[in-house]
């Protein structure tokens, strides 16, 4: 044997050994990071976790990587063709490697053509090494052969475990689709708005397109690019014989229809509900753990939470609350204080806090910027982008490019009216639709559950349900005249519209929200009574301070808790707390954890109708909510309760049918921006329009069964006895509620100065240590920032 042939054998097999034993090494993880059989047979790619609604559609998502797992029965035949014909025509022939592709390739370089040879087998192991280990296809031609030699053992390893059809999904799961969608039933749900089991052969074609590059081929963003090599997609089917010539040529001809739908935090429905819920979840994940003793992520463990929102629901809670929101901010910008900024000025001290919080300041402040520079950058006009009411169908048209100063856009952006709205079932406490705000875009705080405002007159149904329990009736007759609480030096002389005297009925009473009778009604029961009532019996976790100044509404309550009280009037006595989540599961739809409501029965069958008969009273003619019959024609068995707090600073109306409670409560970030007008920001012309709105939809949709014409249910033992009480309420004019009064109304600063100072005598006498004296903290004036 010739010299140079013995070099040319030492050398090849010299090479091969060297290549068989860099497979050795790399295959029993010597070197190179090899996944273990384990994680081979258990891919863990992250997977994002799925809020879902209560008819099994997507709410919304929490995810690094969107992505989503189908299994290979809920893929179309369409998309499983497009994908062999065009990635990988042999794939049900090799195990894993190609070797027609593979010995083709050098051909391909001879002639200058580039080829990929990578079978679905081993692209598929390319992703899993990038979920598993962070790696990307390797650039330097060294790594990339070392990264080759990985792929083809996985590749084998993929086959000798797992069927043609588990590798075929498995890799449909793991592949991007454009705009960082990754698996196909998310580029389904994204593009085209169905579920990937649905997909037509010209929808098929476009996603499996993107594949080559998910950028160029975005159907969103190149969508002539896009259309031609979904063309080219279609030719390929036909060609393998996946489709016939008439299927392909109906296929091309067609335009590519986009039905995108991409969710995102701040997009799609309930973003106020999904971000509540996301603070609720990493709590959950960190107090459970997986079977190997690690935390659950959020945002990688494929995770299922099953809420009881209704879609529909939801929709016209949304709807409702922009529809009235975008009518009343005309209004309220066109006061004269809001529209010149007057109202800002003895507040001087929040504009300075807001400026101070927001991003330009402190890009400012990164760039080393004086404040004497910050202050006139502030105050010089810019191009901006700004909320504005355009659409209330429409929201991604409520906003507008401008002009103005960052100041004056501070100013207008918390004038903008904010609002809450929750609507639950009363039977079960199930959640139907939560709308935190205006726009989630550009209002963060939940005005659901994070925020706690005066609750003005919706407080009062607590004070006389009290009153029922210990003894009076709806006709017990009350006087309507001056009440005095001598301790709390607090004279209530007149109602909060300037009536006083006379008497009325309780159920009167309520309906009209009068002040006197509530004050009344707490002297005679006791403020400390009371207020352990809402403590200890209902369960508020707000603070119900024991004093007299609570019948008129001062506690500072949430709308999720004021609703989760009101369940107790419907549902004959018993309060369920309001339940969102039904049940969590894992990736593989194991339930981790269920969830019931919680249940309590706090006022007997009897007292909660007698209740119930009130409230409506304050729906009736003369009533403050009279409008929602002939304004909003809402018609059958409606009760409720309006509320207004001082100055108009909040609104609010709570109520309720025999299937259904709900709630609104309309105000601004600041207390002290407000309506000046009681007609304009009572909560009968606030919150109840909302409600109204929301109502006449859900009446008009009968696939949701809530009957308009439904009534409540009478107990049975009271069914033969019952009287019907008088209210006392002339038809005529509707009722204004007028809120919780003036400062002056809840005591007497002179008088209560006098006994402080008189009171620390006293103690200087005795030699004690003095004390400050203190005013209670209920019977002071409503506060002027939350």
């Amino acid at each position: 044997m010739k010299k140079s042939v013995k070099i040319l054998w030492i050398t090849v097999l010299g090479v091969m050994g060297i290549f068989i034993l860099m497979l050795l090494l790399i295959n029993f993880r010597i070197i190179g990071n090899m996944p273990s059989m384990e994680t081979l047979e258990n891919p863990r790619a992250a997977l994002a976790s799925e809020v879902i609604a209560e008819d099994g559609t997507i709410l919304g998502k929490y995810y690094q990587v969107d992505r989503s797992s189908s299994d290979y029965n809920e893929i179309s035949k369409n998309v499983i063709n497009a994908l062999i014909a065009t990635e990988d025509v042999r794939f049900y022939d090799h195990s894993g490697i190609d070797p027609y592709g593979t010995m083709a390739i050098p051909f391909y370089l001879a002639i200058g053509k580039k080829r990929g040879s990578s079978t679905i087998t081993q692209q598929l192991a390319l992703n899993l090494q990038a979920d598993n280990n962070g790696t990307l296809r390797a650039s330097n031609i060294i790594k990339r052969g070392f990264q080759k030699m990985q792929e083809w053992l996985i590749a084998i390893k993929l086959e000798r475990n797992f069927t043609k059809q588990e590798i075929v999904t498995l890799y449909l799961n793991t592949v991007p689709f454009g705009d960082n969608v990754y698996g196909i039933e998310n580029g389904a749900r994204t593009f085209f708005s169905k579920d990937a089991g649905h997909l037509s052969i010209e929808e098929a074609a476009t996603l499996i397109a993107m594949l080559k590059g998910t950028n160029l081929y975005n159907p969103r963003r190149n969508p002539v690019i896009a259309r031609d090599r979904r063309n080219t997609v279609i030719e390929l089917m036909q060609k393998n014989d996946f489709i016939t010539e008439a299927e392909a040529n109906a296929a091309k001809s067609s335009p590519i229809v986009l039905r995108y739908n991409k969710i995102d935090h701040n997009k799609g429905l309930a973003p106020y509900f999904r971000e509540v819920l996301r603070d609720e979840l990493k709590t959950w994940c960190k107090d459970h753990k997986k079977a190997d003793g690690a935390e659950y992520n959020l945002y990688r463990d494929g995770l299922k939470i099953y809420t009881t929102i209704n879609p529909r629901m939801q929709m016209y809670a949304e709807e409702a609350v922009d529809h009235h929101l975008k009518d009343l901010q005309k209004t309220f910008s066109q006061q004269s204080n809001i529209k010149s900024g007057s109202a800002w000025k003895n507040w001087q001290q929040y504009i300075d806090r807001y400026m101070k919080e927001s991003d330009r300041y402190k890009a400012m402040k990164d760039e080393e910027l004086s404040d004497e520079e910050i202050t006139k950058a502030f105050n010089t006009p810019t191009k901006m982008k700004v909320f504005s009411w355009r659409s209330y169908t429409e929201p991604d048209l409520n906003e507008i490019d401008t002009v103005m100063t960052p100041i004056d856009s501070i100013k207008y952006m918390r004038a903008i009216l904010q609002a809450g709205f929750m609507a639950v079932d009363p039977e079960s406490g199930e959640v139907k639709a939560w709308v935190g705000g205006p726009d989630f875009r550009y209002f963060k705080n939940d005005h659901v559950m994070k925020t706690r405002r005066q609750v003005g007159s919706t407080f009062k149904p607590f004070l006389y349900c009290f009153a029922i329990m210990n003894g009076m009736s709806p006709n017990t007759i009350l006087p309507n005249e001056p009440v005095t609480f001598p301790k709390e030096h607090w004279t209530l002389t007149h109602n909060s519209e300037g009536s006083v005297g006379g008497s009325i009925t309780m159920a009167g009473a309520l309906a009209k929200s009068l002040n006197l009778v509530s004050a009344y009604l707490i002297k005679q029961l006791g403020a400390r009574a009371v207020a352990d009532f809402a403590k200890n019996k209902i369960g508020f976790t707000s603070d119900i301070p024991p004093y007299p100044s609570i019948c008129l509404g001062t506690p500072e309550i949430s709308l999720y808790e004021m609703l989760r009280a009101y369940t107790m009037f419907p549902a004959r006595g018993i309060i369920s707390k309001p339940i969102y989540i039904t049940r969590i599961e894992d990736r593989n739809g194991n339930i981790l954890q269920t969830f019931a409501p919680e249940k309590k029965e706090v006022i007997s069958e009897n007292e909660s109708y007698t209740m119930v008969k009130m409230m409506q009273g304050v729906t009736g003619p003369g009533g403050t909510a009279a409008r929602l019959r002939f304004r909003y024609n809402i018609t059958g068995e409606v009760a409720g309760k309006t509320g207004t707090t001082n100055d108009n600073t909040d609104g609010w109306f709570l109520g309720y049918t025999p299937q259904l409670l709900a709630g609104a409560w309309v105000g601004c970030e600041n207390n002290f921006l407000h309506f000046s007008t009681t007609a304009n920001g009572q909560g009968a012309s606030t919150g109840l329009p909302i409600w109204a709105y929301f109502f006449q939809k859900v009446f008009a949709d009968k696939s949701l069964k809530i009957d308009e014409k439904a009534t409540f249910a009478i107990p049975a033992s009271i069914e033969n006895s019952y009287t019907p009480y008088e209210d006392n309420i002339k038809p005529g004019a509707e009722s204004e509620d007028q809120g919780n009064g003036a400062a002056s109304d809840y005591y007497d600063v002179n008088k209560l100065e006098e006994e402080a100072n008189k009171e620390m005598k006293e103690k200087e006498k005795e030699k004690a240590p003095a004390q400050p004296a203190q005013t209670p903290k209920a019977v002071l004036p409503p506060k002027k920032d939350n």
